[in-house]
């Protein structure tokens, strides 16, 4: 690949773009706000040039609604020598486009796994797609060329191709992204008309949960809307779950002892459920789950804490896996949790008191 259009400069276009732009590839860019296409030209994602002659691929990163469209018109257009776009959704805009009667050889659906809470190029990184899964929904009817063109934009973007028929994937992404974005938004809004005191209490639990929380609605809106069965399927199940697990909790505050049983049964059972559930969540590089455990250190917040701390787990041989933040209430201090291999935990532990370090046991 040489030569690629980006279509929609918004944060997976413009990192798209950026990807390439890095990796030698002429980017032109392309978007309906030409404020926005020129940031992320700005930005080193590429030029706003027309090109002279049709490029070697097309990259349509526009929310879900208006990708028929805008793929049909560079198709008329002879933009491109092969289409394909990012959306988040894939089963409607293919149905879409075979509507409009255009021809789908050139065009495969892609949809990379990867995103941020905040939106536009000025949040686009280069190493956005990096290590994540990147969905191909290619037809039987599709061109070998345009499907090892999708796979060089994937190697050079650096992430992991993954294979999957367009509807099972909004299923899929229905389970797994969509539904996550409205639970999550909808315990954050629980916190909305909560009393100042309850809201200080917030801890790292109610931070994971509602995190995602913070994203666009308008963006959000965009991709519920081409993908609404299967996310209402979902909800419908968790629904089920919820009444019964608020029956439970009813439950527990009867004076009848058989009755509280039966509240502990139920609250036991979703609580399992969701252990085993989260087991199948993939580990690191996407392998299957690890054992960890977790080192807590005292950490102040001031400049170089951090580097210090990384850089006497390093002295002491131990690898990194993961890290989060446990920020202190009113102070200006907090815990880092440094998650290792089991067996590294007493040589970290050592090695860190050694160097001054408070361990949280």
């Amino acid at each position: 690949m040489r030569t690629a259009i980006v279509i929609g400069t918004g944060l997976i276009g413009t990192s798209a773009a950026l990807a390439l732009s890095a990796r030698g590839v002429r980017v032109h860019l392309a978007d309906h706000d030409a404020a926005q296409a020129r940031t992320a030209a700005a930005l080193g994602a590429g030029t706003v040039e027309e090109p002279e002659a049709p490029v070697d691929l097309a990259i349509v990163a526009v929310p879900p609604a208006h990708v028929a469209a805008t793929l049909a018109d560079a198709m008329r257009r002879g933009t491109a020598r092969a289409y394909l776009d990012v959306a988040s959704v894939k089963g409607g805009p293919r149905r879409e486009l075979a509507d409009l009667g255009l021809d789908l050889t050139p065009y495969i659906g892609t949809h990379p796994m990867a995103g941020k809470e905040r939106s536009g190029p000025l949040a686009a990184t280069a190493d956005l797609f990096e290590g994540r899964p990147w969905v191909l929904t290619p037809t039987p009817n599709g061109d070998t060329e345009v499907l090892n063109l999708a796979l060089e934009l994937i190697a050079l973007c650096r992430a992991v191709p993954v294979v999957m028929d367009a509807d099972a994937h909004d299923r899929a992404v229905a389970l797994v992204s969509h539904t996550p974005q409205l639970v999550s938004s909808l315990v954050a809004a629980r916190l909305r008309g909560a009393d100042e005191t309850a809201v200080r209490l917030c801890g790292q639990g109610i931070r994971d949960v509602t995190r995602i929380a913070a994203s666009d609605p308008g963006m959000w809106i965009d991709i519920l809307s081409a993908n609404p069965g299967p996310v209402a399927d979902v909800l419908s199940e968790i629904a089920a779950d919820l009444d019964e697990t608020v029956q439970s909790l009813r439950a527990l505050q009867s004076a009848d002892e058989a009755e509280r049983g039966a509240g502990v049964g139920g609250i036991e059972d979703v609580l399992r459920r969701g252990n085993a559930g989260r087991e199948r969540v993939p580990g690191k590089h996407g392998a299957a789950p690890a054992a960890y455990e977790i080192v807590a250190v005292h950490i102040g917040d001031q400049p170089g804490e951090l580097a210090r701390i990384f850089a006497d787990a390093g002295q002491a041989g131990v690898n990194i896996e993961d890290v989060r933040i446990e920020h202190a209430t009113g102070q200006q201090a907090g815990f880092i949790q440094l998650t290792v291999e089991p067996s590294a935990v007493p040589v970290l532990t050592a090695a860190l008191r050694e160097r001054g370090w408070s361990i949280r046991q």
